[in-house]
């Protein structure tokens, strides 16, 4: 995708086969005061989800609350589930049935997820699990913030598997990348991870949502032939099949073992190689529509600051600061997260000397991709929290000035 300094969730249309669906949601061109995670359930209903099923946990939690006090006033259901296997699993069910599903959770939540969310990679269901994180590991600082599941989002399912991951930064930014988060689903028959961090689930902003209509809503491919020769699996030239729903005239199998275009289990070793192929195909042939980028000030930038989710603001208010002090910074915020943005990363960081990546987390998950994409030679500075407060502007600028990382916040390792 082309870098733009506009919010690509807005300015970007979604070129797709179902036209635009005008979706009732209660805030329509009102301003209020809101929590992002308010504004996450208010997305999923703007999107047109009908369906939650999941179990309370913080920082999650007012998501399953905005869902049970508004899903049934639209006609939707809302279940709480008496843990999160249980959870996921109804919410592939009620997918497989024809409803916009999804549910949220938080790192311990999102970690009994992964069978069946590796279930809804194979089976090619579309859905949208939301994972505010927290710090860990285990229950950690239950309340506290981090950027510490970035890889399990990515590698947390065995096999070879594939998902989308999208990253808001503002309570803004969790409306619309909501519902591009369901768009995404439904237009690719996967997984979508929504991985906001607590400081951004729970912070208030005043936002104007947008009226209906005004972001483009995409539904699920729907089969056009008879149910007779209706399979499944079997992808039409963008790489992604059609996808019935369970009770109607379609009647089709899924299953999370190995599986031919009819949907039954099949061995074959070319079927097998043909199936997980696609799986990931799908995603990387349409890689420049899910890639999401923003960026600021990088005209005539000297050092790149890399950053996703509650970081982004502390980093463009270090960049600011810099300037000001005579460093020429630039900010690129990642959006998606997964497929990672390589290109947007490469084509930035080797017009600068230096590249700091701020995150909370311990190991660096972001900025060791980022150093896959620049190579070895790259000055790259790492900013790390993993105490479960966040990183402040001082703290990237102290990079910008220091030692190669920074631990904590100013300490070096």
């Amino acid at each position: 995708m082309a870098i733009t300094e506009t919010d690509p969730t807005i300015q970007r249309p979604v070129a797709r086969d179902a036209p635009p669906t005008k979706r009732p949601h209660a805030t329509a061109r009102e301003a209020r005061l809101m929590q992002g995670n308010q504004a996450i359930a208010a997305g999923a209903l703007y999107a047109g989800a009908r369906f939650y099923a999941g179990y309370p946990i913080t920082p999650s939690s007012e998501i399953a609350d905005e869902c049970a006090r508004l899903m049934p006033k639209l006609g939707g259901v809302f279940l709480q589930m008496e843990d999160e296997m249980a959870s996921i699993a109804a919410v592939v069910g009620a997918s497989l049935a024809g409803a916009k599903a999804f549910t949220a959770t938080s790192g311990p939540g999102f970690s009994l997820m992964q069978e069946n969310l590796g279930l809804a990679v194979m089976g090619e269901v579309p859905c949208v699990v939301v994972d505010v994180q927290r710090a860990g590991p285990s229950t950690g600082l239950a309340t506290k913030p981090a950027q510490s599941d970035i890889m399990q989002v990515r590698w947390g399912r065995h096999g070879d598997q594939s998902v989308i991951a999208l990253c808001p930064s503002s309570v803004l930014e969790c409306f619309t990348l909501t519902v591009q988060a369901f768009n995404f689903a439904e237009r690719f028959r996967v997984p979508v991870i929504l991985l906001p961090d607590e400081i951004v689930g729970h912070m208030r902003e005043n936002v104007t949502l947008p009226l209906p209509g005004e972001i483009e809503v995409v539904d699920r491919k729907t089969p056009a032939g008879t149910p007779a020769d209706y399979l499944p699996f079997k992808p039409d030239d963008d790489g992604v099949a059609p996808l019935a729903a369970y009770g109607s005239d379609y009647v089709f199998h899924v299953t999370s073992s190995m599986h031919g275009f009819d949907g039954y289990s099949n061995n074959d070793p070319a079927n097998a190689a043909r199936r997980v192929r696609q799986l990931h195909e799908k995603i990387e042939r349409h890689r420049d529509e899910i890639v999401l980028t923003r960026v600021f000030d990088v005209e005539d930038m000297d050092v790149l600051i890399v950053a996703l989710g509650a970081t982004t603001r502390a980093a463009r208010q270090a960049a600011i600061e810099a300037r000001a002090q005579g460093t020429r910074a630039g900010v690129l915020q990642l959006q998606t997260v997964w497929p990672f943005p390589d290109e947007e990363v490469a084509a930035l960081g080797r017009r600068v000397k230096t590249v700091v990546v701020p995150e909370m987390n311990y190991s660096g998950q972001v900025a060791g991709e980022v150093r896959k994409a620049l190579g070895a030679d790259t000055d790259l500075r790492r900013v790390n929290r993993y105490n479960g407060t966040f990183i402040t502007p001082q703290d990237i600028l102290d990079a910008l000035a220091g030692p190669q990382c920074t631990d904590t916040g100013g300490n070096p390792r």
